[in-house]
């Protein structure tokens, strides 16, 4: 950190405190600093010494565009939350080994600085894990590249990890605690360490990782409750998760809370408000009076409450996670999640039943709900010109080895190996047969002999039919991460691309060309580079599909549709917008307002299988059939 950097952030949270002061009424002076922050030392929350019940909502920066951060927060603040919490991604922050990013859509500071202007406390959940459907529950892949890393333990490979990036993360945000005169009133110990509790020292690691740098405020730790024993650690207030509140549970917790806690405040860190969904099912919604009905319950039982998701938003470019309790299920680029805020900030019903329900824990009338964002079905868009994914290939340098080498081990990103997207295997073969992947595909491969599509090699297909032809022939394969697992004790074996050996009639394959395909920006800007053809032509797939959008005036948020195409990637302009699939549920992608400009804006499609001749808009989401859900499946294990 530079100096000049220092003085910057120091001015703009001296700045921030006393605006923040100024706002409240508590400047005595130029005293700055409050009394004493949250305290959970009695069955009541106070703050500052006076009683308060959280009402909070959750809400990821790093799932909202960063010009939307101050319109949902206000949404929020006047719905009568009163609380924001969200996650912390350290794959975000750290990319690379030692490449620290906190700019931008990434600047924490600045979307914790919004909060406490819009009126909002903060609770902080740093991790280094968090879970949240997201890419190895925010851990760095490049983790992975120690074949022996235990993650979440006191493995010194991770531990060293975790201090090097909470070095940089944590100073970020000392300066805001409340005791300071900033809006974190609280910060979360790990996440729900007591589903997964591998190693008894971990959570004591964690927690003298945090008070060592600076944090003060009250420490808490967050488990459903069946890890609600589990996963605390001595000096935080230990909360709880669920989605469905019985008087069996009720007598369980306080029967815990009796031995574990007595005489302290309850916070429902996670009250479930929906739930997320994986490709090749249905949508899941969770009834609005159902919701209402439990936060009623906990609010009358005298606990605070924390909303998650508020607002879910979107899982862009890569990012997202998935599930495995003996299947692997990736999950879709919408965090919709079914929440009182839609992915687009939309009101919903749920948003208005609960405004109505805070509204009696506000002495003061709420603020007016904000107006929101505009909507518009643009034009569809033609295809102009397309490129096949082979042309591409001249645009990433090669790697050969003897055996296949998964993503994170390749010889890429300075040595930090590929996290992301699609990785081409290629390899000669003399004979046809029959391939078997012997399960170490992960997590998707289109295979192709001489550029000819044969099959899917995945979880549940492990063998193809090869045709025979006299001589050699080119064998690729195309290997998709569709997501790392996010949840359960799975995280360590989360390496992709192709792990072992894959064979031809019990023959294992050699001399293997690897091809690097994250679709990075960088690469994207390289593909003006290659000749493209008119959309006229015949396409070969995979390929990259273009089309420009025109906006007159002032943008709108909008939905892509794409009718007739099978598998890929939006990307507009350079902006990843994550996966599409026509098995759905979706059958939309968000497409945000301030990601758009007046005049012309390209709009490119990675598409696997099959392109149709345009790209389509929509001013509504279409998030594909729904199931309803009154008892989650997952809900002893999330």
């Amino acid at each position: 950190m530079s100096p000049n950097w220092l003085l910057k952030e120091h001015f703009e949270i001296y700045c921030l405190r006393l605006e923040f002061f100024i706002h409240e009424g508590k400047m005595e002076g130029s005293e700055l600093s409050r009394r004493c922050g949250l305290s959970a030392n009695s069955s009541q929350f106070t703050l500052d010494g006076k009683p308060v019940r959280i009402l909070g909502g959750s809400m990821h920066y790093f799932r909202v565009p960063r010009a939307y951060w101050k319109d949902r927060m206000v949404k929020m603040k006047a719905c009568g939350i009163n609380t924001l919490t969200t996650y912390v991604p350290w794959n975000l922050h750290e990319p690379e080994k030692g490449v620290f990013d906190f700019e931008g859509q990434l600047d924490l500071l600045a979307f914790i600085n919004e909060a406490a202007r819009v009126g909002l406390w903060v609770i902080l959940r740093p991790g280094p894990y968090i879970c949240a459907e997201w890419d190895l529950g925010g851990l760095p892949s490049w983790l992975l590249r120690d074949k022996n890393m235990m993650l979440r333990t006191t493995y010194a490979g991770f531990t060293e990890a975790v201090n090097s990036y909470f070095d940089r993360l944590i100073p970020r945000v000392v300066q805001v605690q409340f005791s300071k005169g900033g809006p974190i009133i609280a910060v979360q110990v790990e996440n729900e360490y007591g589903s997964y509790a591998k190693d008894d020292q971990y959570m004591s690691f964690t927690k003298k990782a945090l008070e060592s740098r600076g944090i003060c405020e009250l420490l808490l730790t967050s488990d459903n409750l069946e890890g609600f024993k589990r996963g605390g650690v001595h000096g935080a207030l230990r909360t709880i998760n669920f989605q469905k509140l019985t008087y069996g549970m009720i007598k369980h917790l306080d029967h815990d809370a009796l031995l574990l806690q007595p005489q302290r405040p309850k916070l429902v860190m996670e009250y479930w408000s929906g739930w997320f969904d994986v490709w090749g099912e249905a949508h899941h919604v969770f009834s609005a009076e159902d919701m209402v009905s439990v936060v009623m319950a906990v609010l009358k039982q005298g606990m605070s409450v924390n909303v998650y998701m508020f607002h879910g938003g979107t899982s862009f470019g890569f990012m997202n996670g998935a599930v495995d309790s003996g299947t692997y299920k990736p999950q879709i680029t919408s965090y919709d999640y079914d929440a009182p805020l839609s992915e687009a900030g939309d009101y919903t019903k749920k948003y208005r039943l609960l405004r109505s329900l805070f509204s009696s824990y506000h002495s003061e009338n709420l603020p007016e709900m904000p107006a929101l964002q505009s909507k518009k079905a643009y034009e569809a868009v033609a295809i102009s010109q397309h490129v096949s994914l082979w042309e591409t290939l001249q645009l990433t340098e090669p790697h050969q080895s003897e055996n296949p080498v998964n993503m994170e081990n390749l010889p890429v990103n300075n040595g930090n190996g590929q996290s992301y997207g699609y990785m081409l295997y290629e390899t000669t073969i003399t004979t046809g047969g029959t391939l078997n992947s012997r399960n170490n595909v992960r997590d998707r491969a289109l295979v192709y002999v001489d550029a000819l599509f044969i099959g899917v090699l995945d979880y549940k297909t492990q063998e193809l039919t090869v045709p025979n032809q006299k001589g050699k022939q080119k064998l690729s394969l195309l290997v998709e991460n569709c997501g790392r697992v996010n949840f359960g004790k799975a995280l360590d074996s989360q390496r992709k691309g192709l792990t072992g050996d894959i064979v031809l009639n019990n023959v294992p394959l050699k001399n293997f060309t690897h091809y690097s395909l994250d679709l990075k920006p960088a690469f994207l800007d390289r593909l003006g580079a290659v000749s493209w053809v008119p959309h006229t032509t015949k396409p070969t797939f995979p390929g990259f599909f273009q089309g420009n959008l025109w906006v007159e005036n002032n943008p709108s948020d909008t939905f892509i549709k794409l009718p007739g195409w099978s598998k890929g990637v939006v990307f507009v302009n350079g902006q990843n917008l994550g996966r599409y699939w026509s098995i759905g549920p979706p059958q939309t992608l968000y497409l945000p307002g301030p990601w758009l400009k007046t005049g012309t804006n390209q709009v490119l499609v990675f598409e696997e299988q099959k392109a149709g001749d345009e790209i389509c808009f929509a001013d509504l989401p279409d998030l594909g059939k729904t199931t309803n859900v009154t008892i989650h499946p997952f809900c002893s294990v999330t």
